[in-house]
Protein backbone atom coordinates (compact mmCIF):
# COMPACT_ATOMS: atom_id res chain seq x y z
CA UNK A 1 0.00 0.00 0.00
CA UNK A 2 1.70 3.51 -0.94
CA UNK A 3 1.50 6.26 1.68
CA UNK A 4 0.57 9.61 0.55
CA UNK A 5 1.17 13.18 1.85
CA UNK A 6 -0.83 15.80 0.36
CA UNK A 7 0.15 20.07 0.52
CA UNK A 8 -2.37 22.12 0.41
CA UNK A 9 -3.03 26.37 0.79
CA UNK A 10 -6.63 26.49 1.20
CA UNK A 11 -9.85 24.99 0.98
CA UNK A 12 -8.32 21.48 -0.44
CA UNK A 13 -11.53 20.61 -2.74
CA UNK A 14 -8.87 18.28 -4.62
CA UNK A 15 -6.92 17.15 -1.17
CA UNK A 16 -10.58 15.88 -0.45
CA UNK A 17 -10.89 14.28 -4.32
CA UNK A 18 -7.96 12.46 -3.57
CA UNK A 19 -8.49 11.26 0.09
CA UNK A 20 -12.07 10.31 -0.59
CA UNK A 21 -11.16 8.07 -3.91
CA UNK A 22 -8.08 6.32 -1.97
CA UNK A 23 -10.16 3.67 -0.34
CA UNK A 24 -11.45 0.21 -1.18
CA UNK A 25 -9.13 -1.65 -3.72
CA UNK A 26 -7.17 1.82 -4.37
CA UNK A 27 -3.25 0.84 -4.38
CA UNK A 28 -2.73 3.89 -1.67
CA UNK A 29 -3.71 5.72 1.36
CA UNK A 30 -3.41 9.14 2.80
CA UNK A 31 -1.40 9.61 5.78
CA UNK A 32 -0.95 13.34 5.95
CA UNK A 33 -2.32 16.58 5.07
CA UNK A 34 0.18 19.26 5.80
CA UNK A 35 -0.33 23.18 5.07
CA UNK A 36 1.86 26.30 4.58
CA UNK A 37 -1.23 27.99 6.15
CA UNK A 38 -2.51 26.91 10.11
CA UNK A 39 -6.18 28.31 8.99
CA UNK A 40 -7.00 26.55 5.75
CA UNK A 41 -9.96 25.35 5.94
CA UNK A 42 -8.93 22.02 4.13
CA UNK A 43 -6.86 21.35 7.41
CA UNK A 44 -10.54 20.97 9.04
CA UNK A 45 -12.16 19.12 5.91
CA UNK A 46 -8.68 16.62 6.26
CA UNK A 47 -9.10 16.09 10.14
CA UNK A 48 -13.45 15.04 9.59
CA UNK A 49 -12.02 12.93 6.92
CA UNK A 50 -9.57 10.73 9.98
CA UNK A 51 -6.51 11.73 7.93
CA UNK A 52 -4.16 13.17 10.12
CA UNK A 53 -2.45 16.78 9.64
CA UNK A 54 -0.12 18.98 9.92
CA UNK A 55 0.81 23.30 9.82
CA UNK A 56 3.79 25.19 8.74
CA UNK A 57 2.96 29.04 8.87
CA UNK A 58 5.00 30.03 6.25
CA UNK A 59 5.20 33.56 7.22
CA UNK A 60 7.66 33.99 10.36
CA UNK A 61 9.90 32.48 7.78
CA UNK A 62 10.39 35.40 5.86
CA UNK A 63 12.70 34.76 2.68
CA UNK A 64 14.42 31.92 4.50
CA UNK A 65 12.63 28.94 2.06
CA UNK A 66 14.97 26.38 3.44
CA UNK A 67 14.04 27.15 7.08
CA UNK A 68 10.21 26.48 6.13
CA UNK A 69 10.95 23.76 4.03
CA UNK A 70 13.16 21.94 6.85
CA UNK A 71 10.19 22.43 9.01
CA UNK A 72 7.96 20.92 6.30
CA UNK A 73 10.18 18.24 6.03
CA UNK A 74 10.50 17.77 9.65
CA UNK A 75 6.25 16.61 9.30
CA UNK A 76 7.03 14.33 6.06
CA UNK A 77 9.86 12.35 7.56
CA UNK A 78 7.51 11.33 10.41
CA UNK A 79 4.82 10.29 7.99
CA UNK A 80 6.94 8.44 5.65
CA UNK A 81 5.35 9.08 2.17
CA UNK A 82 5.92 7.20 -1.32
CA UNK A 83 3.84 9.79 -3.18
CA UNK A 84 3.30 13.60 -1.96
CA UNK A 85 0.44 15.15 -4.09
CA UNK A 86 0.46 19.38 -4.29
CA UNK A 87 -3.18 20.12 -4.54
CA UNK A 88 -3.90 24.01 -4.35
CA UNK A 89 0.02 24.05 -2.94
CA UNK A 90 1.04 28.04 -3.27
CA UNK A 91 4.17 27.56 -2.39
CA UNK A 92 7.21 27.62 -5.06
CA UNK A 93 9.37 24.94 -3.73
CA UNK A 94 12.80 24.49 -3.69
CA UNK A 95 15.40 22.27 -5.83
CA UNK A 96 16.81 21.01 -2.90
CA UNK A 97 13.29 19.81 -1.75
CA UNK A 98 12.03 18.44 -4.69
CA UNK A 99 14.94 16.61 -5.55
CA UNK A 100 14.46 14.62 -2.17
CA UNK A 101 11.09 13.57 -3.73
CA UNK A 102 12.47 13.14 -7.28
CA UNK A 103 9.73 11.31 -8.95
CA UNK A 104 7.08 10.73 -6.22
CA UNK A 105 5.24 14.11 -6.30
CA UNK A 106 2.67 15.40 -8.42
CA UNK A 107 0.34 18.67 -9.07
CA UNK A 108 -2.07 19.60 -10.60
CA UNK A 109 -2.14 22.74 -12.80
CA UNK A 110 -5.45 24.88 -13.83
CA UNK A 111 -4.11 24.89 -17.69
CA UNK A 112 -3.27 22.46 -20.27
CA UNK A 113 0.41 22.74 -20.27
CA UNK A 114 2.57 23.57 -21.65
CA UNK A 115 0.61 26.37 -21.93
CA UNK A 116 0.10 29.45 -19.20
CA UNK A 117 2.18 27.92 -16.20
CA UNK A 118 2.06 29.72 -12.95
CA UNK A 119 -0.57 32.35 -12.01
CA UNK A 120 -3.98 33.29 -14.00
CA UNK A 121 -4.28 30.86 -16.44
CA UNK A 122 -7.74 31.23 -16.97
CA UNK A 123 -7.84 34.86 -17.64
CA UNK A 124 -4.28 34.04 -19.99
CA UNK A 125 -6.85 31.41 -21.77
CA UNK A 126 -9.61 33.94 -22.70
CA UNK A 127 -7.38 36.54 -23.43
CA UNK A 128 -5.52 34.23 -25.75
CA UNK A 129 -8.66 33.44 -27.35
CA UNK A 130 -8.22 29.79 -26.91
CA UNK A 131 -11.09 26.98 -28.02
CA UNK A 132 -10.61 24.92 -25.35
CA UNK A 133 -9.17 24.74 -21.65
CA UNK A 134 -8.17 22.05 -18.87
CA UNK A 135 -5.94 21.20 -16.49
CA UNK A 136 -2.72 19.12 -16.00
CA UNK A 137 -1.82 17.05 -13.53
CA UNK A 138 2.15 16.29 -14.01
CA UNK A 139 5.44 15.28 -11.77
CA UNK A 140 6.85 18.30 -9.76
CA UNK A 141 10.50 18.55 -11.24
CA UNK A 142 12.53 22.18 -10.15
CA UNK A 143 11.18 24.05 -13.16
CA UNK A 144 7.71 25.32 -12.43
CA UNK A 145 5.15 23.31 -13.88
CA UNK A 146 7.41 21.87 -16.60
CA UNK A 147 7.48 18.09 -15.27
CA UNK A 148 6.25 15.21 -17.23
CA UNK A 149 2.71 15.13 -17.99
CA UNK A 150 0.38 12.68 -16.45
CA UNK A 151 -3.02 12.96 -17.54
CA UNK A 152 -4.86 16.22 -19.06
CA UNK A 153 -8.67 16.79 -18.94
CA UNK A 154 -10.45 19.19 -21.51
CA UNK A 155 -13.18 21.43 -21.76
CA UNK A 156 -14.70 23.98 -24.39
CA UNK A 157 -14.38 27.44 -23.34
CA UNK A 158 -17.60 29.31 -23.83
CA UNK A 159 -18.93 32.43 -25.90
CA UNK A 160 -18.78 35.02 -22.86
CA UNK A 161 -16.50 33.08 -20.54
CA UNK A 162 -15.02 34.90 -17.69
CA UNK A 163 -11.88 33.50 -15.54
CA UNK A 164 -14.49 32.53 -12.52
CA UNK A 165 -16.66 31.00 -14.48
CA UNK A 166 -14.16 28.74 -16.56
CA UNK A 167 -12.19 28.25 -13.20
CA UNK A 168 -15.62 26.62 -11.76
CA UNK A 169 -15.64 24.16 -14.75
CA UNK A 170 -11.88 23.38 -15.25
CA UNK A 171 -12.24 22.47 -11.01
CA UNK A 172 -15.00 19.70 -11.51
CA UNK A 173 -12.60 18.47 -14.27
CA UNK A 174 -9.22 18.48 -11.98
CA UNK A 175 -11.59 16.71 -9.19
CA UNK A 176 -11.95 13.65 -11.60
CA UNK A 177 -8.21 13.66 -13.89
CA UNK A 178 -6.52 14.31 -10.33
CA UNK A 179 -7.51 11.10 -8.37
CA UNK A 180 -7.42 9.15 -11.61
CA UNK A 181 -3.86 9.77 -11.98
CA UNK A 182 -2.89 9.29 -8.63
CA UNK A 183 -4.12 5.61 -8.53
CA UNK A 184 -2.62 4.74 -11.64
CA UNK A 185 0.49 6.54 -10.62
CA UNK A 186 0.49 4.16 -7.43
CA UNK A 187 0.41 1.51 -9.84
CA UNK A 188 3.31 2.43 -11.51
CA UNK A 189 1.92 4.01 -14.87
CA UNK A 190 3.18 7.17 -16.18
CA UNK A 191 1.75 6.94 -19.44
CA UNK A 192 -0.48 10.14 -19.62
CA UNK A 193 -4.34 9.48 -18.94
CA UNK A 194 -6.47 11.74 -21.19
CA UNK A 195 -9.89 12.80 -20.16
Amino acid sequence: MKRVAILISGGGSNMVALAASMKGDHPARPVLVASNDPSATGLDRARMLGVPTAAVDHRPYGKDRAGFEDALMAHLILARPDIICLAGFMRVLTPRFVEAFKGRMLNIHPSLLPKYPGLHTHARAIAAGDAEAGCTVHEVTPELDAGPILGQAKIAVAAGETPESLAAKVLVMEHRLYPAVLRRFAEGERAPLYL
